[in-house]
């Protein structure tokens, strides 16, 4: 989204969902909440489809501006690996939790509902979901997964759910700690870091020399 007034446009339409839901986004709010002249919005958008669909580019092209950073695993090991994995997208679900980006992770939580209601926005809403679905398997096969193909998804939706339960669910707001936690107990529950053999190798019970079977005393022949 290269140019300003689009920018601006769909900026304010994400401020406007997290604050006042799907009903409050119209093209007269978006002007009066980004001090445009009155139709700067439609003249972008002109319908509330055409709306929609523009702040939902926009979000996704925040969001992936911010998983951007997990993508520095390349040629380490698998254990630094994971454990950089850890670090990174705790620190990213942090970010989506608190400050301007909890606004944005609401907004999209709402434009998610739309999309089941919208096939033209649902097609956008599920081209983004396969591009972080790509990008989790990558990050999964780096990390040492043994399946990045199962392992990735199932990173989305484990941090999904993470994000919708601090959000939107009855759980706490996690820290920065619990994240890291979290994270970390779910790579470790998929590959578990290999342990060394400590126990002492069995020996092979001694074999004594073979025997034969057993004869008795040789007799010879026989006398009358």
């Amino acid at each position: 989204m290269t140019s300003p007034r689009a920018r601006l446009v769909a900026d304010t339409a994400i401020a406007l969902l997290a604050e006042r839901g799907m009903r409050g986004l119209t093209h007269r709010a978006v002007d009066a909440a980004a001090g445009l002249p009155p139709g700067s919005a439609s003249n972008l958008a002109r319908t509330r489809a055409a709306l929609l669909e523009l702040t939902l580019t926009r979000l996704t092209e925040l969001e992936r501006g911010q998983f951007a950073d997990l993508d520095g695993t390349d040629g380490a090991s698998p254990g630094a690996s994971r454990d950089a994995l850890a670090d990174g997208l705790a620190r990213v679900l942090h970010a989506q939790l608190t400050g301007d980006r909890r606004r944005a992770t609401l907004a999209r939580y709402e434009l998610a509902l739309e999309a089941t209601r919208r096939p033209e926005l649902r097609v956008i809403y599920d081209e983004a979901g396969r591009g972080f679905r790509r990008a989790a398997c990558a990050l999964m096969a780096a990390a040492g997964s043994p399946d990045p193909a199962a392992h990735g998804p199932r990173l989305v939706a484990f941090a999904e759910g993470l994000m919708f339960d601090a959000i939107a669910g009855a759980g706490p707001e996690p820290g920065p700690g619990e994240l890291r936690a979290a994270v970390a107990g779910y790579l470790a529950g998929v590959q578990p870091r290999a342990r060394p053999d400590t126990a002492p190798a069995r020996r092979a019970p001694r074999k004594g020399p073979q025997k034969g079977p057993r004869r008795g005393p040789r007799r010879g022949p026989q006398k009358g």
